[in-house]
């Protein structure tokens, strides 16, 4: 079918709301071919769309077959599994609550049940959710960090982690098994409670869910002695973080916690940001006015479904630094393994995970104290598989997990990244370098003189449409096939194909790489350095990731700007 047809059949839909008719009438041309040359398709985590009608988008259609096909792999299964049934969570988003109750009345169709929560709430609490309630999966309806105009639907399996690739690619099989969105049944929703088909849950899975919070707090003595007045600021940028975060903070014993007061509301638009996005400095404005009036140690700031997590710290000329999501893994890992060893609480077989493309200065500082690092394919779920590995094999015990797109975990009774409890950890943190006359900044530049100048800069670039998605697959083309045999004069010494599942040394030796396959390339350099490039999994971008390593701050970002620039040059 062509676009034009698709357009046409979606126009001709008699049960088509008259809010997406209308959108549809006022589409021109190359409005209506980037809505339906295409579907919208999952990726590492769901999918992610702008909001709207079309195939391409993401709307109550195919909201509703995502969730028939999510029916249909649990009809699979069997009785058990349906009864077991669904948690649904959704985050602050245009469309959020009704994209949920639409996947929970679909879901009531097929006899399967479903927990929505009464209102937004964090994505990792949906993780948690989805292990308290023993459901078989989870649903949660957010765009993560994406502006306004997005939204998007992720599948959670029944560890709390998303969707492993096994039964994903069932899920997408029974997805794309439906040729008519439109003839999905859905029930009655309020028929649907009264039936028990529907459950409205909320404050009980809260109290829960924070009850297992506390156990983040490595050393709640020096809270009491250091935390309670220290000023700490934190936004959740109109998002679910407001739900917990402030709550987590005061069980804790953090009572000088400031509010970014405009910034509390729900609010779909975000509109007091560009972007809702906190590894954005530019996020950070409104944090930073209140900073400097109360004098802040730390800046916190969550993204709307507070999976992620930004920080800025207090500098010696009172201006604030915006860490990078690999600064903020190397602090909160050299503090966990710091405190577990002067506690003599360290594991034997301590275990890190984080992703291929996150620093290797934690690499480095996890080996410094014993313990093992786990690198894995981008994507939460992978650290989730590997967490799992540990708990069924009692291989090691895992201590932290992080990926340099600012996502942590600290305690594995969510599987997914939980910025809820990276707040926390990071007010501890800040606690503790204010007990030695420090700031956190003070705390980088310790991390730096002791194992190394390290500098990592990922370069985004959002190639949309049709068009588009033929240049993300011309530039991996062009990489697998005439990538440079040096960067910044430094030659490749090992080149890794995850598609192809290869790892080929400058001797041309190949050994296999033993990842499940990954369209990522990744490059390791003579001088340490590396650069990885991957199209993103859920939005029409290619990322370039860019990792080195000096004597000084000033070495190591001359490296990382010579080598955007060679980047930059062979991709144009």
């Amino acid at each position: 079918m062509t676009y034009l047809e698709s357009y046409q059949n979606w126009l001709e839909q008699e049960n088509l709301p008259a809010y997406l008719r209308q959108e549809l009438e006022a589409m021109d041309e190359s409005q209506k071919e980037d809505a339906f040359y295409t579907n919208l398709e999952f990726g590492t985590a769901g999918m992610r769309g702008i909001i709207g009608a079309g195939t391409n988008r993401i709307n109550i259609f195919v909201v509703r077959q995502a969730t028939e096909g999510l029916a249909r792999l649990i009809e699979s299964k069997g009785e058990e599994f349906k009864a077991r049934g669904v948690a649904i969570a959704y985050d602050s988003r245009h469309f959020s609550p009704e994209f949920a109750m639409e996947s929970a009345a679909v879901l009531a169709q097929h006899g399967i049940k479903s927990y929505v929560f009464e209102s937004l709430r964090p994505t990792p609490e949906l993780s948690f959710a989805v292990r308290h309630l023993n459901a078989f999966a989870g649903i949660m309806i957010t765009a993560s960090h994406n502006p306004a105009p997005f939204n998007g639907y992720k599948v959670y399996g029944e560890d709390g982690g998303q969707m492993p690739p096994a039964d994903a690619d069932a899920l997408t099989n029974f997805i794309r098994e439906i040729a008519d969105p439109f003839s999905i049944q859905v029930a009655d929703a309020e028929a649907a409670q009264a039936n028990n088909l529907i459950e409205i849950i909320g404050e009980a899975v809260d109290a829960e869910y924070l009850k297992e919070v506390q156990s983040v707090t490595i050393n709640p003595d020096l809270i009491e002695e250091y935390g309670k007045d220290m000023k700490i600021v934190y936004t959740p940028l109109h998002g679910t973080g407001e739900m917990l975060a402030r709550r987590a903070l005061a069980q804790a014993g953090f009572d000088s916690v400031q509010l970014v007061e405009n910034q509390l509301t729900a609010d779909p638009d975000f509109s007091t940001v560009k972007s809702p996005n906190p590894e954005s400095q530019a996020a950070f404005a409104l944090a930073e006015e209140l900073g400097r009036e109360v004098d802040a140690d730390v800046l916190i700031a969550t993204d709307p479904d507070a999976d992620r997590l930004g920080v800025e710290v207090l500098q010696a000329d009172g201006s604030y630094k915006n860490l990078s999501g690999n600064q903020i893994g190397a602090i909160i890992a050299k503090y966990i393994l710091e405190a577990h060893k002067s506690a003599g609480t360290l594991p034997s077989n301590a275990a890190l995970a984080k992703s291929i493309v996150s620093t290797d200065l934690v690499t480095k500082i996890a080996e410094s104290y014993g313990a093992t690092m786990f690198n894995v394919l981008t994507g939460f779920k992978f650290i989730a598989e590997k967490i799992q590995e540990f708990e069924d094999t009692g291989s090691h015990t895992y201590l932290f997990g992080f990926e340099e797109s600012f996502g942590y975990l600290i305690k594995p009774f969510v599987r997914d990244k939980d910025a809820i409890q990276a707040v926390l950890i990071v007010a501890e943190i800040a606690a503790y370098f204010r007990s030695r006359g420090l700031t956190l900044a003070d705390g980088i530049e310790e991390i730096y003189k002791e194992y190394g100048y390290y500098a990592e800069k990922t370069l985004s670039v959002t190639l949309s449409g049709v068009d588009g998605a033929a240049k993300i697959k011309a530039i991996m083309g062009k990489f697998r096939d005439q990538a440079p045999a040096s960067f910044n004069q430094s030659p490749v010494i090992l080149t890794e194909d995850f598609q192809e599942l290869t790892a080929t040394d400058a001797q041309g030796q190949v050994t296999a790489l033993t990842t499940p396959p990954s369209d990522v390339l990744k490059y390791t350099l003579e001088d340490g350095s590396w650069i990885a490039v991957r199209p993103s999994g859920t939005e029409p971008k290619i990322k370039f990731y860019l990792a080195v390593v000096g004597d000084s701050n000033q070495e190591a970002e001359a490296k990382i700007a010579g080598i955007e620039a060679e980047i930059n040059a062979f991709v144009e």
